[in-house]
């Protein structure tokens, strides 16, 4: 099951039954919006903080990922998440909504994949049947807190990103038909001595290139392997970077299947700058517009590395550099499963 010193292979291979996905009114007008189950039209959500909308947001995929399953919410034993907001407080209060068993995450933009990783473990391992995994994140929380709020009207340099607000959530199951979990590779941390908060994606592409490079390594599989590969949220500076990093390290992979989640969910006109970014960013275009490609027979093999950066507002005030991390779950189409 452990291969190398960081990679999980699941050989009883995890299904990801259903999923969920819940966006804002600025990701209705993106690239991908028919890849959601549920649009807002109000950042707001009809509720009195932003918080209280990214919670809101993280209830409605989880019931969407169950609702679209053929299983009821009392069958799932665990529920794994996180966010970006201090002490997760959004995920939580969204985890007393739900009622289910509960382990909070935080790998800040890396969340997806950390929880998608440790819940396949769980099941690989039969310790549960049935899991939600999934992530959210606030434009206009996020900004507030690690940022300046959005009244504020602060400009941004170009290697700025935009934080998503949506949620998305998956329903993990050890028996049953949609795509497998086959492996993970899970991320070290990673400092470079960054300390710009308005370049995440600069910071956080080694974090990717280190994780990727160990993937393919302790799988023993070349890169053409897979359909493509999709990191979670470096942006167009960050992507950039990460590539030109992992082909140093001489893994061939082929340009046009390098693809970031943060240049998938908006247009090229919306005033995003590098991209997109945020704990929903790698969730909701994964669970959404990734997963709905395999349900066409457009992919069947994908590795999405999710990136994030570990800083706070404390930690950016007291002149710390910015560690990162990236993890890294392989997603295959069914084979020979019944």
């Amino acid at each position: 099951m452990l291969a190398g010193h960081r990679t999980w292979i699941f050989e009883n291979k995890p299904v990801i039954l259903s999923t969920g996905t819940v966006g804002g009114p600025f990701e209705a007008n993106g690239k991908i919006p028919n890849d959601f189950d549920l649009l807002h039209d109000d950042m707001w959500l009809k509720q009195a903080s932003f918080e209280k909308a990214q919670q809101m947001m993280l209830e409605e995929a989880c019931q969407f990922a169950v609702k679209n399953s053929p299983i009821e919410k009392e069958q799932v034993e665990f529920f794994l998440s996180g966010d970006l907001i201090n002490q997760i407080t959004p995920t939580s209060f969204a985890a007393k909504t739900m009622g289910i068993p509960y382990f909070g995450l935080f790998n800040a933009c890396a969340t997806s994949m950390e929880s998608l990783a440790l819940a396949s473990f769980l099941i690989n391992g039969n310790g549960a049947n049935y899991i939600l995994s999934g992530s959210a994140s606030h434009n206009a929380a996020t900004e507030k807190q690690f940022r300046y709020p959005t009244e504020y009207g602060g400009q941004k340099p170009p290697t700025a990103q935009w934080t998503v607000t949506g949620a998305g959530v998956a329903l993990l199951a050890k028996n049953g038909n949609g795509p497998q979990i086959t492996s993970a590779t899970i991320g070290k941390v990673v400092d470079m001595g960054m300390t710009d908060p308005f370049n995440m994606g600069g910071a956080m592409a080694p974090a990717a290139a280190d994780t990727i490079a160990a993937h393919f390594k302790e799988r023993n599989v070349d890169p053409s392997y897979y359909d493509l590969i999709i990191t979670g949220d470096l942006g167009h500076v960050g992507r950039e970077v990460s590539f030109d990093l992992i082909t140093k390290e001489g893994l061939p992979i082929e340009e046009d299947k390098y693809v970031d989640c943060g240049l998938t969910i908006y247009r090229e006109d919306q005033p995003v700058l590098s991209g997109a970014s945020g704990a929903a960013c790698s969730s909701v275009v994964t669970y959404g517009h990734f997963l709905n490609r395999m349900k066409k027979g457009e992919l069947n093999r994908i590795l999405v590395v999710a990136t994030g950066a570990l800083h706070s507002p404390l930690s950016v005030q007291q002149k710390d550099p910015i560690p990162c991390i990236a993890h890294a779950v392989s997603i295959e189409s069914r084979s020979d499963r019944s």
